[in-house]
């Protein structure tokens, strides 16, 4: 199996927006800001070369 490119905390919060939450549900959800996350889901947009949520979401 291939190592992941993602970060622990990058695999949970993507997998949490896979599941239709919010930015604010995923940062309750992990005790951490709306400005985090954003952060984390901007880094997984990076790094799967995706051009945003909506493409992350289908690869």
């Amino acid at each position: 199996m291939m190592p992941s490119i993602l970060t622990a905390r990058e695999k949970e919060v993507f997998d949490l927006l896979v599941s239709n939450k919010t930015t604010s549900e995923i940062a309750s959800l992990l005790f951490i800001s709306e400005k985090t996350v954003r952060n984390h889901i901007s880094n997984v947009i990076q790094k799967l070369g995706v051009k945003g949520r909506a493409q992350a979401l289908l690869n």
